[in-house]
């Protein structure tokens, strides 16, 4: 197990600011050993077939499922200190909902992600969910950093609908093109090895990548082990136990939730299961 970083949970006044803005940035949570173990992890090619070449050099790639393909995902997911920090926010019982590795193109000028809130993909019956960003390059303005709208979880779940169909972007865009005020929008910038913590519910979005470099991060969403997936996409690490135990209870925020219609066969998604393969047999082995 990996062990580096400050194996701490978050002060107050950590607590405070996430409440207040939505996202909290650490530096120095990985080594530059651990970093350079997870850069050739990615190289591994059931990790490189997981994204087309092409892609690879025109867009943001999102390779989902890395838990179950190589175990240095698996160990950093349960990294102590971040798993110290998720505590402070979720609770004692904790799962994985899904892990990916997020690449900008080198491609100067390519890389655009939609503003966005992660919920709209997988909407549970309560929102103490969040994801984690661990930066394996340095997070930049120029590189496409991560850019987020402080106060922004507080608005609820906004309209990711187009004539009745999902669209995987923001429609409220005077969120982020017109805010009441500018100083709201701010880049998210962890150095290698650091990372971001941003609340489900958070809108962000990110720009090209202009420096002709790679820029990679590894993310994973984590839920509160009471929180239920009610649509959207059940990974092979669906529901991979964090912390604490699977206790069979299910807390529902009061309100009407719009799932992500996407049409096919199953226009909601595969989430009904709960638990993916991979994150079966793991639970199954640490009982």
């Amino acid at each position: 197990m990996m062990t580096s970083g400050i194996e701490q949970g978050l002060t107050e006044r950590e607590i405070k600011q996430y409440g207040e803005d939505g996202f909290l940035v650490f530096d120095d949570i990985l080594s530059a050993e651990e970093v350079g173990e997870l850069r050739l992890a990615c190289e591994e090619p059931q990790i490189v077939e997981l994204r087309s070449q092409k892609d690879y050099e025109t867009k943001t790639v999102h390779a989902l499922g890395i838990t179950a393909l190589h175990p240095a995902f698996l160990k950093l997911a349960k990294h102590p200190a971040i798993v110290a920090k998720l505590k402070s926010l979720l609770g004692e019982d904790i799962e994985l909902q899904h892990s990916k590795l997020a690449t900008k193109p080198p491609t100067k000028g390519l890389g655009i992600f939609a503003w966005h809130q992660d919920i709209a993909f997988y909407p549970h019956t309560n929102t103490d969910l969040l994801s984690v960003m661990v930066m394996l390059d340095d997070a930049t303005p120029e590189n496409g950093c991560m850019q987020m709208v402080k106060g922004s979880h507080r608005l609820g779940l906004l309209n990711h609908l187009v004539n009745g169909r999902f669209a995987a972007e923001c429609q409220e865009r005077q969120y982020w093109e017109q805010p009441e005020n500018p100083g709201d929008i701010v880049c998210i910038t962890p150095k290698s090895g650091g990372i971001s913590i941003h609340h489900g519910l958070t809108l962000h979005g990110s720009d090209a990548n202009a420096s002709g470099k790679p820029r990679r991060g590894i993310v994973f969403s984590y839920r509160a082990g009471d929180a239920y997936q009610l649509a959207d996409t059940l990974f092979d690490d669906t529901g991979l136990l964090i912390c604490g135990s699977k206790k069979g209870i299910v807390r529902c925020d009061a309100g009407v939730v719009t799932l992500p219609y996407r049409g096919g066969n199953s226009p909601y998604g595969s989430s009904w299961n709960q638990v993916g393969g991979f994150a079966a047999a793991q639970n199954e082995a640490n009982e």
